[in-house]
């Protein structure tokens, strides 16, 4: 595929900026050749007349049709072939297993849409029929069903170059639903973003959908989001990515004009609870089994179990899973921006009073860090994220400080327990406030993996999601992009 570092819009190329960058070797530090023009805001006006004018045209667009379009998207990326595959690995350092996998993860999220718009029952239709003999006054013919809200803003996360990304959840749902995309495009892989955003293009063509159903842009600096998400003719808006990026663009949308949904994903502790008798029966597993999920992709997962919350009397498993993670050797960040972060993020927390890091290994490197629940409650600034292979022990003295630390905790995309289900069962209180604090609750697993089913919640109270009532993974997804909107008196 030959790759020019241009804008789609719509079934056209563009170039009209004079600032351009280059996608990065991740293991490497070395520019990848494809020089890349920032959009310019021409541009994204010019992505938005035609989604806008797409949006009227899938009005009249049969689910069948929509259906089509997206297996044909599907289609058009396993045809890439190996290329893609190598282009992602270059351009994140992750395995090829891994970014295999996650291609196969993106056309079945692909295909479960499909399906899923193929049933009539995903637009909730509900009827009340009427009944004119009513007194004193008749019933109407009521009609509720979904529909479409119009055009979307995606933004690209960095650390799913498939998943989360041009095809991804986001983009996904949003098409599924019927909603045009304009995606800005991750500069952390923006070869990889350009693969897909003509596998999509193509599709739409195929498929013979209105042109501006899709379109990418592609910038390394925050005016030309801040534009979009700003501009009148976006409805809504998805992200994936911290709470400052999240946070900045979420308040962009709700000052506007005519304020508009941001569903951002912004990070995420998942504190895993350890309970005694759990630990007890297999203590050394555990901490094994923990410490390969702290660092699984390097750490580099919204889901990464970054807390750990345990009893002082089980404090001696913490040594265990010290040992493990110091055996652990620390793999290739995905941009040389996060492996950073990471650097800053854990210097801070070695070198506050409240907290003490067990790791014998040097900064960077995996890490355990432990505090006690006073000094937590005490300092929430140590309980902030650290993007990356490290976790926070915190040691309550017991079970009712430990149900008062969980009640300070701010919203989480996941809580776990770890343990028997007789102390589970004598334990009721714990699965109650976790239930207040988290979108999802695992038992005896961990945070990392999220299944793509019906049932799935990604999301979570604030500060992990900007709305806790919705999930960006999932066929559910596709109501963050939809209305009710009520028919009267039609037949």
């Amino acid at each position: 595929m030959n790759l020019t570092g241009e804008q789609i819009i719509g079934n056209h190329f563009s170039k009209k900026g004079s600032k351009t960058f280059q996608g990065i070797e991740a293991a490497t530090g070395q520019a990848i050749a494809t020089h890349f023009h920032e959009a310019t805001t021409e541009e994204v006006d010019e992505a938005i007349v035609l989604a806008q004018k797409a949006f009227r045209a899938m009005l009249k667009n049969s689910d069948e049709k929509r259906a089509q379009f997206l297996e044909q998207i599907a289609t058009e990326i396993v045809g890439i072939g190996d290329a893609l595959i190598e282009m992602a690995c270059l351009e994140t350092a992750l395995p090829n297993p891994r970014i295999t996998g996650e291609r196969g993860r993106t056309t079945g999220q692909i295909q479960a849409f499909a399906n899923f718009i193929k049933d009539a029952t995903w637009r909730k239709e509900i009827i009340d029929e009427a009944m004119p003999d009513r007194q004193p006054l008749p019933k109407p013919r009521l009609v509720q069903k979904q529909i479409a809200l119009g055009p979307v803003a995606v933004f690209g996360a960095s650390n799913f170059p498939l998943a989360f990304s041009v095809a991804g959840g986001d983009t996904l749902s949003a098409l599924a639903a019927g909603c045009p995309v304009i995606f800005k495009a991750h500069p952390a892989h923006p070869n990889t973003c350009e693969m897909v955003g003509r596998a999509i293009q193509k599709a739409a063509q195929v498929t013979q959908m209105p042109e501006g159903i899709f379109s990418m842009i592609h910038a390394t600096s925050h005016e030309i989001g801040g534009y979009l998400v700003q501009h009148a003719g976006i409805q809504a808006v998805a992200f994936t990515g911290s709470y400052r990026g999240g946070k900045a663009l979420y308040d962009l949308g709700v000052k506007r004009d005519i304020p508009i949904p941001v569903y951002a994903e912004m990070g995420s502790v998942n504190p895993v609870v350890l309970l005694s008798e759990k630990l007890q029966a297999d203590g050394e597993n555990l901490a094994n089994a923990l410490s390969q999920s702290v660092c699984l992709g390097v750490g580099q997962f919204c889901t990464n179990p970054g807390l750990i919350l345990i009893q002082k009397s089980d404090a001696g498993f913490l040594e265990l899973l010290a040992k493990s993670l110091d055996q652990i050797s620390l793999g290739v960040f995905l941009t040389q921006g996060i492996g950073q972060a990471y650097e800053t993020g854990s210097f801070h927390l070695d070198q506050h009073p409240a907290v003490q890091r067990m790791t014998q290994a040097t900064i960077p490197s995996p890490s355990l860090f432990v505090a006690t629940a006073q000094h937590a409650m005490a300092h929430p600034e140590i309980l902030e994220e650290v993007f990356g292979p490290s976790t926070l022990a915190i040691v309550a003295e017991d079970q009712e400080e430990l149900l008062t630390l969980i009640g300070r905790l701010p919203g989480q995309l996941t809580g776990t327990i770890q343990g028997t289900e007789s102390e589970i069962a004598a334990f009721p209180e714990l699965i109650e406030e976790l239930s207040l604090k988290v979108g999802r609750i695992l038992l005896n697993g961990f945070p990392t993996g999220v299944e793509v089913s019906p049932a799935m919640v990604h999301g979570g109270p604030f500060p992990s999601t900007s709305d806790a009532r919705s999930t960006s993974v999932g066929t559910q997804a596709i109501y963050r992009f939809t209305r009710p909107i009520c028919f009267q008196n039609f037949n």
